[in-house]
């Protein structure tokens, strides 16, 4: 399975593959018929509190990285299992997300945690 990232708010593509938005909340000013998802894994994104220490509290990266992980693993650890399985029958999945930073976001964190 080829794992891809993209911002929900870009243009979906022919070559999406099955397409998984990973944020908890509803992306502000999206419509559904505009999102065009498959489907909507709220439950393995960051935790609220997690996301407000980050985006709003001032947490860093690196702080943040480690959280999500240990959420992941922990709390999160059945939510990824069940994911990982719905995922598995697709040869290319992108996961959407919202957020601005192409490189510090969780979706590249929950990438490496369905890759690994």
């Amino acid at each position: 399975m080829e794992l891809r990232i993209k911002r929900v708010y870009d243009d979906p593509a022919p070559d999406d593959g099955f397409r998984v938005l990973v944020d908890r909340l509803w992306p502000r000013g999206l419509s559904k018929d505009r999102a065009h998802l498959d489907l909507w894994a709220k439950d393995v994104a960051p935790s609220t509190e997690l996301r407000t220490a980050f985006h709003h509290d001032g947490m860093s990266w690196e702080d943040f990285a480690a959280a999500y992980r240990a959420e992941l693993a922990g709390p999160t650890k059945g939510a990824l299992d069940a994911l990982r399985a719905e995922l598995a029958p697709h040869a290319v999945v992108t996961l959407l997300h919202s957020v601005h930073d192409p490189v510090q976001n969780h979706a590249a964190l929950l990438k490496a945690a369905l890759s690994g």
